[in-house]
């Protein structure tokens, strides 16, 4: 329907800011997301942020509002590019927030609970959080090259791909192929937490 429309308003040559003002108007609005929160756990260097990242953007291509939470253990995390005006009102021991039409970055000096930032997200369908071991979510553990068992306690699948010996494998925790999204996706859908 939607294309359809959009090839009538073409035809009768409105303008792009028209055109898309009109389309907007017959984009329905979501009224309920799901709010459904997953972890992500495993080695440094085992494929968690670009899981997360394929799966963010494969649900963001289906529409679906998706947030991110990024675990910083070791606090190395930079605000900003050095010598840029964030950075330097951020080394000034501020708590500092950036606006602009497109975003907003919000950079704070004190610790902040799991549910202080769901509250800040506020709408979304997907909630990703890599890290952070100790939040009760469903947990995907990610692992290549070889298995570290010290992650199987806190998780609740794992992800693997070809490197890993199958006949390694904990015989009590779903195993998921780290190369296909849709069936991690799959597995989200039925084992993730509202929140």
């Amino acid at each position: 329907m939607k294309s359809y429309v959009k090839n009538v308003l073409l035809k009768i040559d409105l303008p792009k800011y028209k055109l898309q003002e009109k389309l907007d108007i017959l984009t329905p609005m979501k009224t309920k997301y799901k709010r459904l929160a997953v972890a992500f756990t495993g080695p440094s260097g085992s494929g968690k942020t670009t899981l997360i990242e394929k799966i963010s953007k494969t649900l963001n291509d289906k529409d679906f509002k998706v947030a991110i939470i990024k675990h910083d253990p070791k606090d190395k995390a930079i605000f900003d590019q050095e010598g840029k005006d964030s950075d330097r009102f951020s080394k000034t021991g501020a708590e500092v927030a950036i606006l602009s039409d497109t975003r907003t970055t919000l950079f704070k000096k004190q610790k902040s609970t799991i549910d202080d930032v769901i509250r800040l997200f506020g709408d979304f369908d997907y909630l990703l959080v890599e890290g952070l071991k100790t939040i009760p979510l469903p947990r995907i553990c990610i692992q290549r090259e070889s298995l570290n068992k010290n992650y199987f306690m806190v998780s609740d699948s794992l992800a693997i791909d070809e490197s890993i010996n199958k006949n390694d494998l904990p015989q009590n925790m779903n195993i998921l192929n780290l190369n296909n999204t849709k069936e991690i996706i799959h597995w989200i859908e039925n084992n993730a937490k509202q929140v």
